[in-house]
């Protein structure tokens, strides 16, 4: 379902996260606008593809 690059989100909300890798039923990702290195192991039933609404930079 996810692929390394997709950017999802936790379905419980939480910030945008690009996906590292996928290993089974987990996705391995690292928030999407720092560069911390930081990885985040989640359940792929916890997260869906990030998506934003509205008029997202629209003056």
């Amino acid at each position: 379902m996810f692929k390394v690059g997709d950017l999802v989100q936790p379905k419980k909300g939480g910030p945008k996260l690009e996906v590292l890798d996928v290993q089974g039923d987990e996705v391995i990702c690292t928030p999407a606008n720092i560069l911390s290195g930081e990885k985040v192991t989640l359940k792929v039933s916890e997260v869906t593809l990030y998506e934003e609404d509205g008029d997202f930079g629209v003056c």
